[in-house]
C-alpha cells in the first residue's frame, strides 16, 4: 500500500476488533453454516434411500427389507457426505447455486453410486442374507441428487426473490476489497449506499500489517494480499475489488494473477484520469485493463497557465475525429474557449465527437467541419471565417507499415497538410500553433517518421519568422488508440489466436490518451516558439510482455490457449524507439513530465526548395525520389531503393 494510505490509518479505524483473536468471527459463522449444510444433506440422503425402498416395494416393506434399510442408511449417508467433501460441494454457499455447483453435486452423487454398483456387482452388499436390489441403487441415486439439489435451488430462488425487484436486478456478488486506505473506504461506503450495483463487500485486505484485524466501518481487515487465495475459498468470494490508485503496475499484475488462480473475477477502481474528468464515480467498477498494468501517474496540470491561452479564445483542432484529436476536444472544452472548431475528413467520427460535446454543460460554440488539410483553398476559407487564435494540428497518417506502401500519400498528408495549416496560422495571425509529433521522428527509419520530422522542421522554420508561437510535442505510442496494436490483438484473441508480435526484444514507449493530451495542452502554454517538447514516457515496454498481459486479462494462458507468433520487424519499424536526437539535447521544464529539445538552425531557402521538390515527387508518386529527398532532409536511415517489398 502507498505511504499516503498508511498515513490515514487512524481515521479509518472504527471499533477495532480484538487483536488477540486468532480466528475472525466471520469464519466461525461460515463453519456453522457448513455444518448446517452437512446436516441437511444427511437428512436428504436418508430420505432418498427410504423413498427408494418404498417405491421399489410399492410402499409395503417386509421386516427383512426394513432391517436392511436401517442397516444401510448410515453407510449411504456417510459415503455421500464424504464424496461431497471430496468434490468441494461444501465450499459453496447455497444462495449462489448455479450450473457449476450442480455439476459438482452431480459428480459426487454419481461417484458414490458407481462405487455401490461395483460392490453390488460382486455380491458384497448383503444384509441378513438378502442382497441390495439394483433398482433401489438407481432410484436412490436419482432421489439423492433431486433432494440435495432441490434445497440448494430453493435457497437460490429465495435469494433472487429477495434481492431482485420484479426479477430485473442481478444476483448480488460477494467481494473482497483490496486496499484499506482512503480509496478503499470511499469504495466501501459508496457500494454500501448503492445496492443496485449488486456487490456485497464482505471483507478487506491490506498489505499494511498494522491494519490486520482492524475494522473499516463494519468490515474486517482479514489479512494481506498473500491471504487472498485462502480467503477467496473460505469466504466463498465471487469477485475481488482493487482500490489502490497509487499501486505500481507490478502489484496490480500480482493481485490479478492470484485472482485468476483462485478463479474469481477482478474489478478495479476507475482510473484516476476518468475520476478527475468526472466521467465515472467510484461505484462504476470495471475490469482490470492494460492501462492499469502500464501504471502511468496522473498529470498535474497548471490550469491557470492553460486557461491563459485557451479560455475565451477561438480554438481549431485538425484531425479532431481521431484518438488524439477527439480527446483534445474533450479536454479543451473544460477550459471554456469561445468556440471549438473541429476539422476532420471522416464525417462519422466528426459527427460523433460533435454530438458528444454538444451535450456537455460548458457554454462553448461547437463547430464541426469536414475538410482535408491538404486542400489549401478550403482550409484558407475556414481560417478566414472562424479566425482561430489557437491551433492544434493533430491530423496525420500514423500507421508505419501502411505508409511504407503509400509513400506519396504520407508526404501529401503529413508534410503538405502541415505546411498548409502552419502557413495559414501565420497568415491569419494565430497566437499559438501546437504540432502533435511522434517519437518516430527521431533518427527516422520509416517514411511516417521522416514525414513527422519534416513537419517539425517546417514549424521550427516558421517560428523564426513569425509572430505566431509554434511548438511541437513529441511522444510515443498511445495505448489502445485507433490503429494501435491493441485492437488488432483483441480481434486475434477473439478468433482464437495466434496473436502476432514483431520481435521478442522489441520495445516501445507507451502512455495513455488522456495523459498525452493533457501534456500537449500544457506544452502549448509554456513554449516561446520553435521548441520541440518531449513528454516523459517512462521506461520502454517490451511488446511481448504487453501481449502476455493482454492474453491473461482475457482470462487465457499465453502459449496454451493463445499462441504468440513472432513475425519479425515490418518495413520501417525499429527494434527500439528514441525520443531525442543527440543534437537537440534535453532540458527540464518547470513541469516534471515535460522536457524540451532546443531548436536547430535551419536554412530557410534550402528547406523550401527541398520541400517543393518533395511535394512535386509525391504528386507523381515517384517513390524513389521521395525516399532520397526524405533521407537528405532528415539525415535518417531510410531505404534508398524504390521498392522494399
Amino acid at each position: 500500500m502507498s505511504q499516503a494510505d498508511r498515513s490515514n490509518q487512524p481515521s479509518l479505524l472504527s471499533g477495532a476488533t480484538d487483536r488477540t483473536s486468532s480466528r475472525p468471527e466471520y469464519l466461525d459463522t461460515f463453519r456453522w453454516k457448513r455444518i448446517l449444510q452437512v446436516a441437511l444433506d444427511a437428512v436428504a440422503f436418508s430420505l432418498s434411500l427410504l423413498c427408494a425402498y418404498l417405491i421399489r416395494f410399492d410402499g409395503s416393506l417386509l421386516p427383512t427389507y426394513t432391517h436392511q434399510l436401517f442397516f444401510l442408511v448410515p453407510t449411504f449417508v456417510s459415503a455421500r457426505i464424504a464424496s461431497n467433501l471430496l468434490f468441494g460441494v461444501y465450499r459453496r454457499l447455497w444462495r449462489y447455486t448455479g450450473l457449476t455447483e450442480m455439476l459438482e453435486l452431480g459428480c459426487s452423487v454419481l461417484t458414490v453410486t458407481t462405487v455401490i454398483l461395483a460392490i453390488r456387482g460382486f455380491n458384497l452388499i448383503s444384509v441378513s442374507g438378502t442382497q441390495l436390489s439394483f433398482s433401489i441403487i438407481f432410484i436412490e441415486c436419482g432421489l439423492a441428487f433431486f433432494f440435495s439439489g432441490s434445497q440448494r435451488v430453493l435457497r437460490r430462488l429465495q435469494t433472487e426473490h429477495t434481492q431482485r425487484r420484479h426479477w430485473r436486478q442481478p444476483v448480488r456478488k460477494r467481494a473482497l476489497l483490496v486496499g484499506a486506505g482512503e480509496s478503499g473506504q470511499m469504495v466501501a461506503r459508496e457500494l454500501t449506499q448503492r445496492p443496485d450495483v449488486g456487490i456485497d463487500i464482505v471483507g478487506v485486505l491490506d498489505d499494511d500489517p498494522h491494519k490486520e484485524r482492524t475494522r473499516i466501518g463494519n468490515l474486517t481487515v482479514f489479512g494481506t494480499t498473500q491471504d487472498l487465495p485462502r480467503l477467496a475459498e473460505d469466504l466463498c468470494i465471487d469477485q475481488v475489488v482493487i482500490a489502490m490508485p497509487s499501486a505500481p503496475p507490478a502489484e496490480i499484475r500480482r493481485i490479478v494473477d492470484m485472482c485468476r488462480t483462485a478463479e474469481v473475477e477482478t474489478r478495479i477502481l476507475p482510473g484516476l484520469f476518468e475520476l478527475i474528468e468526472g466521467r465515472v464515480n467510484v461505484s462504476q467498477l470495471r475490469e482490470v485493463s492494460l492501462s492499469d498494468l502500464l501504471g502511468r501517474e496522473p498529470v498535474e496540470l497548471d490550469s491557470v497557465s492553460i486557461a491563459g491561452y485557451i479560455e475565451g479564445r477561438r480554438v481549431l483542432v485538425t484531425g479532431a475525429g481521431g484518438s488524439i484529436g477527439s480527446e483534445l476536444c474533450r479536454q479543451l472544452i473544460r477550459f471554456q474557449p469561445q468556440s471549438l472548431v473541429m476539422v476532420g475528413k471522416g464525417e462519422n467520427s466528426i459527427f460523433f465527437i460533435g454530438q458528444e460535446l454538444k451535450e456537455r454543460a460548458e457554454p462553448v460554440e461547437i463547430v464541426s467541419i469536414i475538410a482535408d488539410v491538404r486542400d489549401g483553398r478550403r482550409m484558407n476559407n475556414i481560417f478566414e471565417k472562424h479566425r482561430p487564435q489557437v491551433v492544434f494540428h493533430a491530423a496525420a497518417h500514423k500507421h508505419v507499415p501502411l505508409m511504407e506502401d503509400n509513400v506519396g500519400e504520407a508526404i501529401s498528408n503529413n508534410v503538405l497538410g502541415t505546411q498548409n495549416i502552419a502557413k495559414l496560422a501565420d497568415n491569419w495571425g494565430v497566437e499559438t500553433f501546437v504540432l502533435v509529433s511522434s517519437d518516430k521522428a527521431v533518427h527516422p527509419s520509416s517514411v511516417m517518421g521522416a514525414t513527422k520530422r519534416v513537419a517539425e522542421l517546417i514549424i521550427q522554420d516558421l517560428a523564426r519568422r513569425s509572430t505566431t508561437k509554434y511548438v511541437a510535442v513529441r511522444f510515443g505510442n498511445v495505448l489502445d488508440s485507433r490503429g494501435s496494436v491493441i485492437p488488432t490483438w483483441r480481434k486475434q484473441i477473439a478468433a482464437g489466436g495466434p496473436i502476432t508480435v514483431t520481435d521478442p526484444e522489441a520495445t516501445r514507449y507507451f502512455m495513455l490518451i488522456p495523459e498525452a493530451v493533457q501534456l500537449i495542452i500544457q506544452a502549448g502554454a509554456i513554449g516561446s516558439g520553435g521548441e520541440i517538447f518531449v513528454l516523459d514516457m517512462g521506461n520502454p515496454v517490451r511488446i511481448a510482455n504487453l501481449a502476455h498481459d493482454l492474453i491473461k486479462l482475457s482470462g487465457l494462458h499465453p502459449g496454451d490457449d493463445i499462441e504468440i507468433k513472432y513475425i519479425g520487424l515490418r518495413p520501417g519499424e525499429k527494434l527500439h524507439e528514441e525520443l531525442l536526437t543527440t543534437e537537440e539535447g534535453l532540458t527540464k521544464t518547470v513541469y516534471k513530465k515535460i522536457f524540451v529539445g532546443q531548436p536547430q538552425q535551419i536554412d530557410h531557402d534550402d528547406l523550401m526548395s527541398r520541400l517543393e521538390a518533395l511535394i512535386k515527387a509525391s504528386e507523381i508518386d515517384d517513390e524513389a525520389t521521395i525516399r532520397i529527398s526524405l533521407n537528405e532532409m532528415v539525415h535518417g536511415t531510410l531505404q534508398m531503393e524504390s521498392s522494399h517489398r
